[in-house]
């Protein structure tokens, strides 16, 4: 279904923040949306937008896939851009505050709310109050495993939170948000007909970059070398919960199925999930499996 977004009615109470190109506010089918609009490249000035748009839709609906609790989003166009609305979740009474708001209330933390040094972020997640630990440690590790495999370069304290009810004093964890910054955005087809036809390019897009936002010694954390040599037990747990979900064809009709977008472009994408599975989630589950039957 072709999705002309411009003849959604502006919904002028509702202003979005982020750095990530402009968003207004649209009802759609009675509902409120935040529609994105493509920002402009950051790291390809041969491109005049990035495909972050797309990428954001096929995330969230390859998130919800894997049993998380996602945005809802649709794409379509604003004039002759590609555009997509995602659902508006604070309702009900419910405002979203992210991740960094709830780190700044540990004062004896080593960085400030936006600071992603994962040591740091995980005496948050043990001292914060307002969630149970082990719930959102959970949700936190899950989430990092299918951003390993969708390759999301930019998951940082400020595009994941809570939705917070002061009237009825309830909490709980958001919805998963912010996905256009996974599937390689900043590649047009030429780029991608490339990638594809050199094993070494692949390769590099698999173990060199895209990397985690999040940070070890000051580096960021490389996904591959992470998940083969971490000992931590919630994201083991959570990278056998996620790995067991994947359900490649069910993946790859996502792709198929979402308009707008080129048979090279589905090519790539299809090609580098099944190779980041592969590659990336499924040696490190072999790994464990090595260290359980061996010990």
């Amino acid at each position: 279904m072709d999705l002309d977004f411009k003849k959604s009615k502006i919904n002028p109470l509702r202003i979005y923040g982020g750095a990530n190109g402009n968003k207004i506010g649209i009802i759609h089918n009675g509902e409120d949306y935040m529609l994105k609009l493509p920002p402009k490249p950051t790291h390809n000035p041969e491109i005049s937008y990035t495909n972050g748009c797309v990428s954001e839709y096929i995330a969230c609906h390859i998130f919800q896939s894997l049993g998380i609790d996602t945005q809802e989003t649709l794409l379509g166009h604003y004039g002759e851009k590609i555009a997509v609305a995602c659902k508006d979740f604070e309702m009900d009474g419910f405002t979203l505050k992210d991740f960094a708001y709830l780190k700044n209330t540990i004062i004896d933390s080593k960085q400030n709310g936006y600071g992603t040094d994962l040591e740091d972020i995980l005496k948050t997640i043990q001292e914060q109050q307002i969630i149970p630990s082990a719930e959102l440690e959970k949700f936190f590790w899950e989430v990092f495993i299918c951003d390993a495999l969708l390759g999301n370069f930019d998951r940082h304290n400020g595009n994941w939170g809570f939705l917070i009810n002061r009237n009825i004093g309830k909490v709980k964890i958001a919805p998963v948000f912010d996905c256009g910054s996974c599937l390689y955005p900043q590649n047009d087809d030429n780029g991608m007909a490339y990638i594809l036809s050199d094993t070494k390019e692949i390769e590099k897009r698999i173990f060199a970059l895209p990397t985690s936002a999040i940070q070890q010694e000051g580096k960021r954390i490389s996904y591959f070398q992470f998940l083969m040599t971490t000992e931590n037990n919630e994201c083991l747990t959570a990278l056998k919960v996620i790995g067991d979900r994947i359900d490649l064809p069910k993946i790859d009709a996502i792709i198929d199925d979402t308009p707008y977008i080129s048979d090279i472009h589905k090519k790539f994408l299809k090609t580098m999930i099944k190779e980041r599975k592969e590659r990336i989630i499924d040696k490190a589950l072999e790994r464990i499996d090595i260290d359980y039957n061996s010990g």
